[in-house]
């Protein structure tokens, strides 16, 4: 709570200006009547405008006609406007009325200016019982030693057998008066707070739905990325502490056992006398179906945002379709056209006119590559006298010839033997031509190398010398594919 954060949100933050507003009185009085005091979620516009009118009216008749001047629905649209923020304005699926609704930030000023106010009976033993069982809790769920988690269960086992014994020897020990009021309003508040959490998890929910269909909206790159995105988000919000709470609390409360255990404990605790005295609110007894209703609109809007992405979905997938469609029905009437008036000459090439099988067997054992080993020595000095003729004498030999005379054979046949190429094609370089063709077989997916068969390749010499040389069959086959050089 630095200064810079705090005057940025005296400026910004919707709670903080309704407190600044000159209506504020107005304002946080009607909406607490409206909505907080009685548990409401949304009203339609119609209903809320004929309150804030009763309402205008009995102030109207106290202070004058120039207090609040304007119209009952035009204040409830100023409030609505996004400067404000006080109120969310929505339309329900299939409902062209106007609703309305409390937005988190309203709420949290509402329960700030209630607490405000002095309070006849203030709690603090309930309190203090409630962190000392919450403190040990935690510390139990935490506590990885069975050891220790075993001695617990056993001392709250033997606590246990100790109040059975007690009461069956008559000492009975009650909760008083003070303590069952100061344990009420505790429940009371903690039930008001949870429906505030459901607003504010509803609140993240339904602006992670209204980016979602504005990136949809403005989106032109690939599905996946886009889903990526979104679902990111959403994951980030329903895994958070607040998400996965929320979650928890939503299938307890889902339970039929539990509403009815709810129900019968709240039943009970309103007949005791001690809480008749404080007169409670009767919309006590129904709070659980509040949280219910409250919980619905959560997941309501997390319905929508699957329904928006499905949709989405279902547009690309229709778009691009019709984009197939279109291209095939623009391939047949070129062809159609052809039909009518055949070119010339070749209409296209088709660089494979067959499948390519590569099984896996096929395809060459990892090769370790061989680590040279450098021997640190001291150079000394070499004798200048060396022929460097030798260096410029070296032979380059043409891959691309050789790999044209491998193709040229391969179509029309299905393989040839490097001995059966070596005689339509002589070797011009001699043994440099040879190990070269031998590297081409040895990088090919296809070539084989047969070591059970041997076979004797010829050629002549500059000097007109005859050499030869034997080496392993090496087989070339026509699904060989030859780019750049390389097999």
């Amino acid at each position: 709570m630095d200064f810079d954060t705090l005057d940025t949100m005296r400026t910004n933050h919707p709670a903080w200006k309704l407190l600044r507003a000159d209506s504020a009185a107005l304002i946080a009085s009607f909406l607490w009547h409206a909505f907080a005091l009685p548990n409401a979620r949304s009203i339609t516009q119609e209903a809320l405008t004929e309150k804030l009118e009763d309402t205008l009216y009995v102030l109207r008749q106290q202070y004058g006609d120039e207090l609040y001047p304007r119209a009952a629905r035009d204040y409830l649209n100023d409030w609505a406007a996004p400067e404000r923020g006080w109120l969310r304005k929505f339309y329900l699926p299939g409902d062209d009325r106007p609703w309305f609704d409390l937005t988190p930030a309203t709420e949290k000023a509402l329960s700030w200016l209630d607490k405000l106010g002095d309070s006849s009976f203030i709690g603090t033993e309930s309190r203090l019982v409630t962190l000392f069982e919450l403190l040990k809790q935690v510390i139990s769920g935490s506590e990885h030693n069975p050891e220790l988690r075993i001695q617990e269960l056993e001392q709250q086992r033997n606590e246990i057998d100790a109040e059975i014994m007690a009461i069956r020897n008559g000492k009975l020990s009650l909760l008083d008066s003070t303590a069952q009021k100061e344990r009420f309003q505790q429940i009371v508040q903690l039930s008001r707070e949870l429906l505030s959490d459901f607003r504010q998890v509803e609140h993240n929910f339904r602006q992670l739905d209204r980016n979602v269909r504005e990136r949809i909206a403005l989106w032109n790159g690939a599905k996946g990325d886009l889903l990526m995105q979104v679902l990111g988000e959403r994951d980030a919000i329903t895994e958070s502490d607040q998400g996965r709470s929320f979650r928890a609390f939503w299938d307890f409360l889902m339970s039929q056992s539990r509403q009815e255990e709810f129900s019968r404990l709240l039943e009970k605790l309103l007949s005791l006398d001690a809480i008749a005295e404080t007169q409670p609110d009767s919309r006590i007894k129904r709070i659980h179906y509040d949280w219910l209703e409250a919980g619905e609109y959560t997941q309501r809007t997390v319905a929508q945002l699957s329904q928006q992405l499905r949709r989405f979905l279902d547009d690309q997938a229709w778009l691009e379709n019709k984009r197939i469609m279109e291209i095939l029905h623009n391939i047949e009437h070129h062809a159609i056209a052809l039909k009518k008036a055949p070119p010339e000459g070749d209409i296209m090439d088709i660089s494979d006119a067959q499948p390519q099988i590569m099984l896996p067997c096929e395809r060459p054992l990892y090769t370790p590559p061989v680590k040279a080993q450098i021997i640190q020595q001291i150079l000394e000095q070499g004798d200048e006298s060396i022929d460097i003729d030798i260096l410029f004498s070296q032979i380059t030999v043409d891959k691309s010839r050789l790999v044209r005379n491998i193709r040229k054979e391969l179509q029309t046949r299905s393989q040839i033997t490097l001995h059966e190429l070596v005689s339509l094609y002589p070797l011009q370089q001699g043994l440099a031509e040879l190990v070269t063709y031998i590297q081409l077989a040895s990088e090919s997916a296809t070539a084989t190398f047969d070591e059970c068969s041997s076979e004797s390749i010829y050629w002549f010499t500059a000097t007109g010398e005859e050499k030869m040389a034997r080496i392993n069959t090496v087989i070339f086959t026509r699904a060989q594919e030859i780019i750049n050089g390389t097999e």
